[in-house]
């Protein structure tokens, strides 16, 4: 992988001296464990990492903790995800007093959009994923991680202001950095790899929330479901409907849990259809260490093994 295309830094860092090395690790606090788990393949040994919501915590309506803001007292940088996925973080940085860097990962992303609901909850509806531009009676989709390469934004702006925060650790921040965005290289090329094996026109997922709208359209594949793009959504009696027409109309099989969403609700649309819920994916947050997704690449390994046989029909 070209350096310098992975590492076009502003030129304010590459000007600034280093400083001289700190005894001790540099204390991040990192909003969830999907952004947690990268920043700590970047930062390695030299931070010391907070991840405020953790393994298997929705994220989307997160109530902080007093230890929360007493983390934040201590720490030197912020890592959060943005587009209003952990909007709770910036309350939480002003009640903490906290006045350093705050680093936004989805930086220099154009979001894709989902659509408003007139409550003001946002949901992508039971159909087909919205892919316009973010308007007025839309909201953007947060959860741009799940697409590998723009994943490899992600690594880019969590380098540069782990780099801008410890200078002394550049030459390390940028090893890691460029052997975990050669990792996400490969895998991306596997996924495209799996899904390849699916015929097109069973390329068709029903999941319990909207969230792999940027997975949908980086790899081809058409994700339904009858929750919005927050878990704290809730579809109407004809959202639900009309996936439960759709799903029988193309004889959709692969329907799947996520780890972070009430399962009756699938379980009741699958029940309906006469098919079986796949498996668990992972979407908004890892699973627990001893868990099938306990890292990034992880859960990208574990969601695609679970999918492409799904889409397949159960064929290996």
């Amino acid at each position: 992988m070209n350096r310098r295309s992975l590492f076009a830094l502003p030129a304010l860092l590459a000007a600034r001296p280093a400083s001289a090395q700190q005894p001790d690790r540099l204390p991040v606090v990192a909003s969830f464990s999907i952004l947690g788990d990268m920043t700590s393949q970047i930062g390695g040994d030299r931070i010391a990492l907070r991840v405020i919501a953790g393994p298997d915590v929705d994220a989307h309506g997160f109530q902080a903790r007093p230890s929360d803001v007493a983390a934040l007292r201590q720490a030197r940088l912020v890592v959060r995800n943005g587009l209003g996925f952990d909007a709770w973080m910036d309350r939480l940085v002003g009640a903490a007093g906290f006045r350093g860097p705050v680093a936004t990962a989805t930086d220099s992303i154009t979001a894709r959009a989902m659509a408003a609901h007139d409550h003001g909850h946002s949901h992508g509806g039971a159909g087909r994923r919205q892919s316009h531009s973010v308007g007025p009676r839309s909201v953007p989709d947060p959860h741009a991680w799940q697409d590998l390469r723009l994943g490899q934004v992600y690594l880019r702006n969590i380098a540069a202001a782990l780099i801008a925060a410890d200078p002394a650790g550049e030459a390390t921040y940028r090893r890691n950095a460029e052997a975990y965005g050669a990792r996400l290289t490969a895998l991306d090329a596997w996924v495209r790899a799996q899904v390849a094996t699916v015929p097109a026109d069973r390329r068709r997922v029903v999941t319990s929330h909207d969230a792999f709208g940027y997975f949908a359209a980086a790899y081809g594949i058409e994700f339904l479901s009858p929750q919005g793009v927050s878990t704290e959504a809730e579809p109407s009696a004809a959202e639900v409907s009309r996936l439960i027409r759709q799903m029988r109309d193309q004889r959709i099989t692969a329907v799947f849990l996520e780890n972070m969403t009430n399962p009756a609700m699938l379980r009741r649309i699958a029940a309906e259809v006469g098919v079986t819920v796949s498996g668990r994916l992972y979407a908004d947050a890892l699973s627990a260490a001893d868990g099938p997704a306990p890292t990034y690449e992880a859960m990208f390994r574990h969601n695609v093994g679970l999918l492409a046989p799904a889409m397949r029909g159960g064929a290996s």
